[in-house]
């Protein structure tokens, strides 16, 4: 059967490849733009490296996020329209950036200049709708070669650096990318998919985003990550290299990174067409094989050796040479772009009716890369001190994924082996059947305790561990913002609190999305590829504390990257209560969530020990030296609040992996979960929720800080981890307790006790010339910790119960009910999670701003008050009350 792409001329096919092409070369041109003229900037407006990195970097996150809806909205619209538009969008951001004055206009204008770089998507979506499968390959590889942009920039925008300044270069390049977008409106054509698109009825966002549930895409997004993050990150970066290590000029260190970005562009094509001869997997294989080495042989900066031989010291020196360093950065960019183009080659073969989404996702990742890695080479600089630090972190990257990509090509084969059958796809992510349980019967008497029991407590005790980290992960800066302000970090008070406030924001959004994982991709996996994502922000973090002159923007970017450990709750929680039967979810989520948010306290009392001492030694950098205070002189090393957890880390992801479940029945759409946003209990129990479980991570995460202002000669990181360890603690006996008194009983009496815990604050608080006392407000504290994970525990045993309840009334007493009872209320436990996390945002921002406006935290806490009555009424009113319609 003819394909609508057999059916066009030649003609029409390759102007559409040409155009496209040409659109994307400029494109790219305009969004490596501030490797030459971000030279000039950094003079002018006295830009340290790590600012300067994020000045590169900022284009290429706009570029890499905008990737995802471009490519939806080009799947929906066609490339025509939306590769000009974005064009003529492009050209009247970067003409708006020739007025910033400051170093915040620059990246606010930074962001919009990065649109250039979401035309990748467009493009590819635009030209592979022209060609059949067979010649897709080569097709995106030399549409990809428009990566040559990059060689256009380094090698001309020299020029005309020299002739206008970076105003007059800035311009010339609006000038000629909004040409260029006037130009592709008016001769390119409609894909010949055009007309397929518009007969069939338009596909939901959710619809587009299905593919994205699949592993195998995300596996794509990792290599790209490499490929093409790297590649863009060094085009960014080589010609500041080139100047300070090899001290040449900004026009001849342009001349020679173009030797670098030319290959990795063009040779783009050869890859296409060797991934549709020679097949994707060996090219990959070749791509990382000989990156592993140019990046191992460019990572090693000058040294020199003293030998101690028979007749005295023989000293010779090793570095890399101008001529060497060409060379390797050439095979480097070559192989890199074989690799981009076999990426690519995989997404219209796999995904043909998604190809907008799916690349957009991959796109975005690997255009991340571009962002997250020149950011980071900045950061590097200035804490390590060693310019080949640049590409110490590449060789890490690039065996990592070389190891990785060969484990699971090892699997496929031994599939094929057994199968008889060809792999065509690497199932690293797949699960095998004995981590799947497919008859999982907890209600069951008999089945609970002769198999179920024990499996669930195995779940439940490697669940633990990770919760712990997570948690632990999310208020580091509770600690860290103590500390900060001692060792020369210029932040005023009302930064520091938006620093301890932002993981509480961040996590509270994730946990909207971490809590409908568990079901679609599976508790086991989820579990353990969650926690790997902690590594993120706390490697980062570790480097970033090193250096007092880090700008403020990357320390509220590590904020909000610890987001990551607020999210893991949602999903963790969700899994473990579909192990438990009902009359014993209240203990083992008490038992989860109370040991997990040890984390909290386990952090604030490991933190002040490690970073008093070198616990990692050389590896772990130096130490900054106390300013101000009693402690003045002393050092420490603030990094090690982050490095302590990440082999902890590391562990705990194995463990999830190798020995967790996923539980079939549990499988579901979000579809099908996002029923709970109709019933009106979810609302309901956010709200309590949130007076319980969000007063306990605001208190966590703005105590310290808030005791350190109110009595300056007390050191609270002493005492701090108490009330996170005694609120956690306290968590497992609300759910036991919730199991034999009710739990809407024990909420309702623990709201009366948070109450009566804040008129304790209020009453020990510093007032006038009182000093009040810090020993009844630290004790105050003690009891609203206990009260909130009390109240923690006591409010997650009412959710199965009340949902069970309302299924059954629907379905009866059936196993139709028990499913979608289990199923909802494991949403809703989710969901309400998110919702109260918020309380870890709004807890230590309205302590500052309540200080900023009226010079007391008094009129915080009473609104506090104010809030827990209400949730002491509702609790009543629709859950213990006489007669309430829902007594649980």
């Amino acid at each position: 059967m003819p394909t609508p792409q057999s059916q066009v001329s030649k003609f029409d096919r390759y102007r559409a490849l040409g155009l496209s092409t040409f659109a994307f070369t400029l494109c790219f041109a305009v969004w490596t733009i501030f490797s030459i003229i971000g030279i000039q900037i950094k003079e002018d407006f006295a830009l340290t490296d790590t600012q300067l990195g994020l000045l590169m970097a900022t284009p290429i996150l706009t570029g890499s996020i905008s990737r995802l809806f471009l490519g939806i909205w080009t799947d929906r619209l066609g490339g025509r329209w939306v590769f000009g538009v974005l064009m003529l969008t492009t050209a009247l951001c970067v003409y708006l950036l020739t007025f910033a004055n400051s170093y915040a206009m620059l990246l606010v204008g930074a962001l919009g200049v990065g649109l250039a770089g979401g035309a990748f998507i467009v493009g590819v979506t635009y030209t592979s709708a022209w060609f059949d499968s067979k010649q897709q390959g080569t097709a995106l590889g030399i549409f990809g070669a428009g990566n040559v942009g990059s060689a256009v920039t380094n090698f001309g925008a020299p020029f005309l650096l020299v002739a206008l300044g970076w105003q007059g270069a800035a311009q010339v390049y609006a000038t000629v990318i909004g040409i260029m977008g006037i130009a592709f409106i008016v001769l390119a054509k409609e894909d010949p998919l055009t007309q397929q698109r518009r007969a069939q009825a338009p596909k939901t966002f959710l619809e587009q985003m299905a593919p994205l549930a699949e592993l195998r895409v995300w596996r794509f997004s990792l290599y790209y990550f490499f490929v093409f993050g790297a590649f863009v990150a060094l085009a960014l970066w080589l010609p500041h290299y080139l100047m300070e290590v090899y001290d040449l000029s900004i026009t001849e260190a342009g001349l020679i990174a173009a030797l670098y970005t030319i290959p990795a562009s063009l040779f783009r094509v050869l890859g296409g067409w060797m991934s549709d001869k020679y097949g994707a997997r060996r090219v990959m294989y070749w791509t990382f094989i000989a990156s592993a080495i140019c990046t191992f042989m460019l990572s090693y900066p000058p040294t020199e050796y003293i030998v101690e031989g028979v007749h005295g010291p023989i000293r010779f020196q090793f570095e890399v040479t101008l001529v060497a360093f060409v060379l390797l950065t050439f095979v480097l960019g070559f192989f890199m772009s074989l690799g981009k183009a076999a990426v690519f080659k995989h997404i219209p073969v796999y995904y043909p009716k998604s190809v907008g989404a799916v690349g957009g996702v991959v796109g975005m990742i690997g255009g991340l890369g571009g962002f997250l890695l020149p950011l980071t080479f900045g950061m590097l600089n200035d804490v390590i001190g060693v310019w080949q630090s640049v590409f110490m972190l590449l060789f890490g990257i690039t065996i990592i994924s070389l190891l990785w990509m060969h484990f699971s090509i090892r699997r496929a084969e031994r599939i094929e082996f057994r199968g008889d059958v060809e792999q065509t796809d690497l199932p690293e992510f797949s699960t095998p059947d004995y981590y799947t349980l497919d008859d999982w019967r907890p209600e069951d008497k008999d089945f609970w305790e002769s198999k179920g029991k024990k499996i669930a407590s195995r779940n439940l005790w490697i669940s633990i561990p990770n919760l712990f980290l997570a948690f632990a992960v999310w208020t580091i800066w509770s600690i860290l913002v103590v500390k900060m302000p001692q060792l020369g970090f210029t932040y005023s008070s009302n930064q520091l609190f938006w620093l301890a406030a932002l993981p509480a924001l961040s996590g509270a959004t994730l946990r909207i999305f971490y809590s409908f994982m568990v079901p679609i991709f599976g508790g086991r996996r989820w579990t353990a590829l969650s926690t790997a994502s902690l590594l993120i922000p706390c490697i980062w973090i570790g480097f970033a504390v090193q250096s007092p002159d880090t700008p403020y923007i990357i320390m509220l970017i590590l904020a909000l990257l610890c987001g990551f450990g607020g999210g893991n709750f949602s999903s963790s929680m969700a899994n473990i209560s579909f192990f438990y039967p009902q009359k014993e979810k209240g203990a083992a989520l008490g038992m989860n969530a109370g040991l997990g948010n040890l984390g909290v306290s386990g952090m604030q009392l490991l933190a002040p020990l490690v970073i008093a001492a070198s616990v990692f030694g050389p590896l772990g950098g130096d130490p900054l030296v106390v300013q101000q205070g009693a402690q003045a002189g002393t050092e420490l090393w603030l990094q090690n609040a982050a490095f302590i957890w990440v082999p902890f880390i590391v562990i705990a992801a194995i463990a999830a992996w190798f020995g967790m479940n996923d539980i079939s029945s549990a499988k579901a759409s979000f579809s099908d979960q996002a029923v709970i946003f109709k019933r009106s209990h979810n609302w309901i129990m956010s709200i309590l929720y949130l007076g319980t479980f969000g007063s306990f991570i605001g208190f966590a995460a703005g105590f310290p800080l808030l005791s350190g202002m109110l009595f300056p000669d007390v050191d609270p990181t002493k005492y701090a981890f108490l009330g996170p360890l005694v609120g956690a603690l306290s968590r497992p006996f609300g759910g036991i307790l919730a199991d034999k008194l009710g739990g809407a009983r024990v909420t309702f009496w623990n709201f009366l006790l948070m109450i009566a815990g804040v008129m304790g604050v209020i009453y020990f608080l510093p007032l006038g010339e009182s000093a009040g006392s810090f020993v009844g407000f630290f004790v105050s504290f003690l009891i609203l910790f206990i009260a909130t994970g009390i109240g923690n525990g006591s409010t997650f045993r009412m959710v199965p119960v009340i949902f069970l309840n309302q299924r059954k009334r629907v379905h009866g007493d059936t196993e139709k009910a028990v499913k979608e009872g289990n199923k909802e209320s494991a949403a809703v436990i989710g969901f309400i999670s998110a919702f109260a996390a918020y309380g870890g945002f709004f807890i230590p921002k309205s302590y500052g701003t309540s200080i900023a406006l009226t010079g007391s935290v008094s009129g915080a806490l009473y609104a506090f008050i104010g809030f827990y009555a209400v949730c002491t009424l509702m609790t009543w009113w629709f859950y213990s009350r006489r007669g309430a319609a829902n007594p649980c």
